[in-house]
């Protein structure tokens, strides 16, 4: 676990030292800010005391934010070679996995909490379903945590930055996009199988308030899927 934490804090230190967390912060600030209060379907278009535009922009935002953050994070040490310094180092696979997965979540985690004087304001406002409020949240950790996975393998097989931010895109799309599209075209099993691949159907779930055993266990089999992708790539750079 010490092992863990250590790359984990070399990792978010690595963020606030090339500015990039203060770039990623102020811009999902702004542009979840912008939306939730002055433009669109804000909080005052819809009349009611409700988080719902927030967590509909976040959940864009994210979406093309965190393979920016999760790019460097293999890639940069495949190009310049030092991977293969930090696999001689007395830890495993699963803890560089794990560490740098952590360092990305956590900032995650502090963008959001950033946040939470929406919903302090929004409370005062009018009467508001905290329960939705709450669940809203878990949504976007959730869909974060999938996505820093995701991102962290496409790092994990390229040595260019910028192939692993649009390889995590482009597979972030099918999950975000192309199987709810696909599911709507097609009935019985296919189409359910396609609509429980789709993000949009279970995160749209949660955040409605209602915390179901099949949407967890698909972002968490998700989260583990790209780690041990990742671990398994890694493995292979040992050899």
């Amino acid at each position: 676990m010490r092992a863990i934490w250590t790359i984990s804090k070399r990792e978010l230190q690595s963020f606030f030292d090339s500015l990039i967390a203060y770039i990623m912060l102020i811009a999902f600030l702004g542009f979840s800010g912008f939306f939730t209060w002055l433009f669109g379907s804000d909080v005052f278009f819809v009349k009611q005391a409700s988080l719902q535009s927030f967590f509909s922009i976040a959940y864009w935002t994210l979406f093309f934010f965190i393979p920016a953050l999760t790019m460097r994070l293999f890639a940069e040490e495949n190009r310049s070679g030092t991977i293969e310094l930090l696999l001689t180092k007395p830890v495993n696979d699963w803890q560089v996995v794990i560490g740098k997965f952590l360092s990305t979540f956590i900032l995650i985690l502090i963008a959001l909490a950033l946040t939470l004087p929406y919903y302090i304001t929004v409370a005062n406002l009018g009467p508001i379903d905290h329960g939705a409020v709450w669940s809203g949240y878990l949504g976007l950790i959730l869909i974060s945590a999938a996505y820093i996975s995701i991102g962290i393998f496409t790092s994990s097989i390229s040595n260019n930055q910028i192939v692993s931010y649009l390889l995590a895109l482009f597979i972030g799309i099918f999950f975000q996009i192309i199987f709810s599209m696909l599911s709507s075209n097609f009935s019985g099993f296919l189409g359910e199988m396609l609509s429980y691949l789709s993000v949009s159907t279970h995160f749209d779930s949660i955040s409605r308030g209602v915390i179901d055993s099949k949407d967890l266990i698909f972002f968490l089999s998700l989260i583990f899927l790209g780690l041990i992708l990742t671990e398994v790539n890694l493995a292979k750079k040992r050899l």
